[in-house]
């Protein structure tokens, strides 16, 4: 499919949060067991704020970063299929989306391990821009 080459990056980050949700499940639960958090009690109440309170800091940036992997990245998915569909998701689109997924995996790792957020917002910032530059291919190519 002609333009489609933006949509490997979609499947590496589609990928990439999946390593996440593992990620955040393989260090909740057994954070949870030990810090006594009945999981059938958490539907009662600000769930987040609970186990924001009742785990180590640690453990729950994996979870507050799969979060993240919901929020921004959805309009990637959006501007990169609108790329695809248009057929302009080869060359630099393709490169650009593949930088946005870097920038986003980098992302993730700093804030799941040490979590220094001056380095959190660089990275968010920069990868904020490259999708903004989709965002404005994909607006050329509509227009």
């Amino acid at each position: 499919m002609v333009g489609a080459a933006v949509l490997q990056p979609v499947a590496a980050l589609l990928v990439w949060t999946m390593v996440m949700w593992v990620w955040m499940y393989a260090t909740r639960l057994p954070a949870m067991a030990r810090a006594g958090v009945d999981p059938a009690a958490l539907g009662r109440g600000d769930t987040a704020r609970t186990l924001d309170a009742a785990l180590p800091a640690e453990v729950q940036w994996k979870a507050h970063n799969y979060n993240h992997l919901h929020e921004a990245p959805t309009l990637f998915y959006a501007v990169a299929l609108l790329l695809a569909f248009t057929g302009y998701g080869d060359g630099l689109s393709a490169w650009l989306g593949w930088a946005y997924v870097a920038l986003r995996v980098a992302h993730s790792l700093v804030q799941a391990t040490v979590n220094r957020v001056p380095l959190r917002f660089a990275l968010f910032a920069l990868s904020t821009l490259v999708l903004m530059a989709l965002i404005a291919r994909a607006v050329a190519a509509v227009f």
